[in-house]
C-alpha cells in the first residue's frame, strides 16, 4: 500500500478514534479538494514560514491524508497534536519542531 492510500478498514477505524480536539492554532491551511500528494507538499510549504513551536491547522478531505500525516510527522519531527474528523472532513493540527 502506497502512502497515498489507505485500505476501507484502516479509513474506518481511523474515523472512529479521531475525536474532535480544540486546538489552538498560528496559521491555517486549507487542503479540500486537494489529492495526495498536494496536502503534504501545501503543508511542507506552510511550515518553512514558521516558527518552531507555531501549530498549522490542515483542512483535507482526501481519506488518505488521515495516514499521510501521521507518516508525515514521524518523518519530519513535527508533532501532530490533534486530529479530528467531521462528515467528510479532517483536520490536523501540526507543532513545528
Amino acid at each position: 500500500m502506497s502512502g497515498c492510500t489507505m485500505a476501507r478498514k484502516e479509513f474506518e477505524f481511523a474515523l472512529k478514534f479521531m475525536g474532535t480536539l480544540p486546538v489552538e492554532y498560528d496559521k491555517d491551511l486549507d487542503a479540500r479538494g486537494l489529492n495526495c500528494p498536494l496536502p503534504i507538499l501545501r503543508t511542507k510549504r506552510a511550515l518553512t514560514d514558521m516558527q518552531a513551536g507555531q501549530v498549522l491547522r490542515i483542512t483535507a478531505t482526501d481519506p488518505g491524508s488521515v495516514k499521510d500525516f501521521q507518516v508525515f510527522a514521524k518523518q519530519t519531527g513535527n508533532e501532530l497534536v490533534g486530529q479530528s474528523a467531521e462528515s467528510k472532513e479532517f483536520q490536523f493540527f501540526l507543532r513545528k519542531r
